[in-house]
């Protein structure tokens, strides 16, 4: 299986299954002499850790971050930095039943035909527990981007049904609730329907929204390196995930071109509609986009399915699972969005020497 990496001049690999022994991530490229904050990078992994929220998985893991090479008295050495994250509490018995069988909106059915051979615990590496090597490759970037005065931050802003207006955002309330939501009120509606349909042994998806402030003028390049589309590579490479969108997105088909463009006076822009970037290159605006994550596919309910020889079965999937991915996967947008910035920023920083 190829195409375990990401990245240019700073690139990630990530190895490892969800039943495995452990994840881990080498991150190779990064600037030597740099101090590790360890306690910021665990704090960025209990975020995302199983167990870690209410409206989650009651898989319970630490999560805790192991360094094996890279580091030395605390700071980074440039060499290659690589990090694993221990499974502890896997129970791989409960995908016994389906070890012939593959389960709806999975990977299982690809994989097999693909490559001949899958591993059917929790999905082995197309799991949700491949991204915790993003996390802790995002925390670090993110130390990186602390230094140059770039912030991320993600929110959610709808679940099933449930929608944030514009005018009902509230950025400052965004971590006032386990799914940093960026309104209190609506959060307590979303988590309710969260719980009300794990009960039922469904689930639903959503949306999240991510702002990241402080870029400079400059990241990105024309043509097929622009920063929406390494971003949208990016994002769209973490499972579950179904609609990228930049700045007014899909509503800017909607619109008239004057009321579209981004009109400016000697003090800067007077709106964003195009989410920060101009011909694929960061405007210095705050940069804007949205993903949309669909439902989680384990659910409890009987569904029909076929197995290796093509009959028709009926399967109920077993284990524990997230009702919802979304306030796990904040983490693992921010983290996504800091590994490709820091890299573009990492070019400029080249192309300015």
């Amino acid at each position: 299986m190829a195409h375990n990496s990401f990245g240019k001049n700073i690139s990630i690999t990530t190895f490892g299954e969800s039943h495995g022994q452990a994840v881990g991530v080498v991150i190779d490229g990064l600037k030597p002499n740099f101090p590790l904050d360890l306690e910021f990078v665990q704090s960025e992994m209990d975020r995302r850790r199983p167990g870690g929220n209410s409206l989650g998985t009651p898989r319970k893991e630490s999560d805790t971050i192991k360094v094996l090479s890279g580091i030395y008295q605390g700071k980074i050495t440039g060499t290659p930095l690589t990090m694993i994250i221990e499974n502890t509490n896997q129970i791989s018995a409960d995908y016994s039943n389906i070890e012939d069988v593959f389960r709806p909106g999975h990977a299982d059915y690809t994989y097999f035909k693909k490559y001949g051979i899958r591993d059917p615990r929790g999905g082995g590496r197309s799991s949700g527990r491949e991204t915790s090597a993003r996390v802790a490759a995002g925390a670090v970037s993110k130390l990186y981007l602390k230094e140059a005065g770039i912030k991320i931050e993600a929110a959610i802003t709808q679940i099933g049904n449930i929608k944030l207006d514009k005018d009902e955002i509230k950025w400052e309330e965004r971590t006032s609730n386990e799914l940093y939501c960026p309104n209190k009120k609506k959060a307590e509606s979303m988590a309710a329907l969260i719980n009300d349909l794990r009960d039922r042994g469904d689930s639903v998806g959503g949306i999240i929204e991510c702002r990241i402030t402080g870029l400079p003028v400059g990241l990105g390049d024309p043509v097929f390196d622009k920063i929406e589309a390494v971003l949208a590579h990016a994002i769209m490479s973490i499972g579950a995930t179904k609609g990228f969108e930049i700045g007014e997105g899909f509503n800017a088909a909607t619109m008239h071109g004057s009321q579209n463009n981004d009109q400016r006076n000697s003090e800067g822009f007077l709106t964003n509609h195009c989410g920060g970037t101009l011909g694929g290159i960061s405007t210095g605006q705050d940069l804007v986009f949205r993903v949309a994550f669909k439902p989680t596919p384990s659910i409890s309910l009987p569904q029909r399915t076929v197995n290796k020889e093509n009959q028709d079965t009926t399967v109920v999937i077993e284990g524990r699972h997230d009702p919802c991915i979304c306030p796990r996967a904040v983490v693992v947008v921010e983290a996504m969005s800091a590994i490709v910035i820091l890299d573009l920023y990492s070019q400029l920083s080249l192309e300015a020497n």
